[in-house]
């Protein structure tokens, strides 16, 4: 992208933000006036600004115009990221949909899918979840069993999923069923999406110990589901179940990956700034422990560009996302051990007229534990960086290539 092109396109994303965000606000970022700030964030309403910065493209900036984008290139697509990040504007809790959902449809699904699906994504009027996880197949979620039998034009949906995130607000579902159970296991899957609100769809919310539920098990009880909602062949669902974990896994570990709720109350950099403001920057441990943190997050964002560099040449999601989603879920919660040690005994109790702040970092600590889980555990990231990465051995599996009807499992 030349100067000339670059200056245009961060000229009309800032004209839209001023145009559209209150004045109070645009006032309180350039001025850098946080009272203002304050002032004009209050005058948002989240789901009406997230659909509007859908329906202008911003939302997804690299999408095609026709899909809900922008239909810029890696250079434009930066440039307006950037711009939305200096005036810190609300984004799409809708990660799932966005992140995940959106590339798979672009990939897998059929042009009426796109032009229907992916314009209410980005504007975070459909909010979407995976159905990829059982009580028995999860980290080898090749095993799964929930069952889709076809009928004529039309499959039949039986089986139960869990862990799964936003079900209880998802309007889309992306699900992975066994179409044929005498196939070996990675050969039998059918990916479809599914309508969460069809009849036989029934949601059950799962507490976390940080007081929400986020995640959820979902029953399918002859749910039906038109064939035109499948995406990719029959029997061909591992691969495009592998593109959504591809592009999860890159979800998961970018900048901005997690709330602010998530990484000690705010970024490392708010920590910092936590420390200098308590007098704890001057305690050479813990500034070394904040300086350490400083650089690793730091690595983990220069790697995300190179990452997100390569993508807008072209190139597709691969393993190498493994990387960065080990390194993300374990450095947060090293974050998150260091924001506790600096609240020190008030992590342990509070209430409600203590600063926000403390519940937040403790329910960011607390939270993180989930890191090294979803997404793929970190000693799964660790077997696909060893094997499809560095080219190691595999692990021994006696049930890779036998019918999944035959594989023993638990009853």
């Amino acid at each position: 992208m030349s100067t000339s092109t670059e200056t245009t396109v961060r000229d009309e994303v800032v004209g839209w933000l001023r145009a559209n965000l209150p004045p109070e606000w645009v006032e309180g970022i350039e001025n850098n006036d946080q009272a203002k700030l304050a002032e004009g964030r209050k005058k948002v309403e989240f789901n009406d600004w997230c659909a509007r910065l859908g329906e202008a493209g911003y939302a997804t900036p690299s999408w095609p115009k026709e899909y809900g984008g922008a239909g810029l290139d890696p250079e434009g697509v930066r440039v307006v990221m950037s711009e939305l990040g200096r005036y810190k504007v609300p984004r799409s809790f809708n990660v799932i949909g966005i992140g995940m959902g959106g590339p798979t449809v672009m990939q897998w699904g059929s042009e009426d899918m796109k032009r229907t699906l992916l314009p209410p994504m980005a504007q975070h009027r459909e909010i979407w979840c995976q159905l990829f996880s059982e009580p028995s197949a999860g980290s080898d979620v090749a095993t799964l069993a929930t069952r889709a039998v076809r009928d004529g034009d039309e499959w039949v949906v039986n089986g139960q999923k869990v862990w799964t995130t936003l079900a209880h607000m998802a309007k889309w579902g992306m699900l992975v069923a066994r179409t044929d159970p005498d196939a070996p296991k990675h050969k039998g899957l059918t990916y479809f999406i599914v309508d969460m609100h069809a009849p036989g769809v029934e949601v059950r919310p799962l507490k976390q110990i940080t007081g929400d539920a986020e995640f959820n098990e979902v029953f399918f009880t002859d749910v039906r589901i038109p064939d035109s909602m499948r995406c990719g062949d029959v029997g061909g669902g591992w691969a495009v179940a592998t593109e959504t974990l591809m592009n999860e896994r890159v979800a998961l570990s970018g900048e901005g990956s997690v709330g602010g709720g998530n990484v000690g109350g705010g970024a490392i950099d708010d920590l910092i700034r936590r420390a200098k403001a308590s007098g704890q920057w001057d305690e050479p441990v813990l500034r070394d422990k904040l300086a350490q943190l400083a650089i690793e997050g730091r690595i983990n964002k220069i790697t995300n560009l190179r990452a997100a560099a390569a993508r807008g040449g072209g190139k597709r999601p691969g393993p190498e996302g493994s990387i960065t989603k080990l390194f993300q879920a374990e450095y947060n919660k090293r974050l998150q051990v260091v924001a506790m040690e600096m609240l020190g005994a008030s992590a342990t109790a509070w209430s409600a007229g203590d600063d926000a702040a403390t519940g937040s970092s403790v329910r960011g600590f607390l939270r993180s534990r989930a890191n090294t889980i979803e997404g793929g555990t970190s000693e799964i990231m660790r077997n696909i960086l060893g094997e499809r990465v560095l080219g190691l051995p595999k692990e021994p599996a006696t049930d890779r290539d036998i019918p999944w009807v035959d594989i023993p499992r638990g009853v």
